[in-house]
């Protein structure tokens, strides 16, 4: 086989062993959620604070996170919205990246590279600076996850 030709169906692994990485990565992000699923983060005492939130009293861009990650767990889209609305872009956008890598995997194919570039990192660290200091203002009252 040469250096660029494509991996043909015998030279392939099996798809139990192509599939291993994706679903090891959802395992990953799994376990978490669910346990944030059964521990609510409104309740006061089970996760820490904020340090971004304590030392400055600006919500910082994952305030809400894990309220949010409750909400979608427990089927409260606006709620999840409510809590962080950035976290929620961001879960569905890496939910599409994964189910591309699962699907690539799944028939043979290389898993998809992802490589923003140094424009779009700047264009997403400016999208989460806006959101921060949106959410900090009156008029971004809406996007701030609320004092528990």
């Amino acid at each position: 086989m040469g250096v660029n030709a494509a991996p043909t169906a015998s030279t392939r692994p099996p798809v139990l062993r192509r599939l291993g990485p994706p679903l090891a990565a959802l395992a990953a992000v799994a376990v978490p959620a669910v346990y944030i699923a059964a521990v609510d983060p409104n309740a006061p005492g089970h996760y820490p604070d904020c340090p971004f939130l304590a030392a400055t009293g600006w919500w910082c861009p994952g305030c809400g996170g894990l309220r949010c990650v409750h909400a979608l767990a427990h089927g409260d889209l606006s709620g999840a919205l409510h809590d962080n609305a950035s976290a929620v872009l961001l879960f569905a956008v890496l939910a599409v990246l994964w189910l591309r890598w699962l699907w690539a995997v799944s028939v043979g194919g290389p898993a998809p590279r992802i490589a923003p570039g140094a424009r779009r990192w700047a264009l997403i660290a400016l999208l989460v600076l806006v959101f921060t200091v949106v959410r900090n203002l009156p008029v971004g009252a809406g996007l701030a996850p609320p004092l528990v």
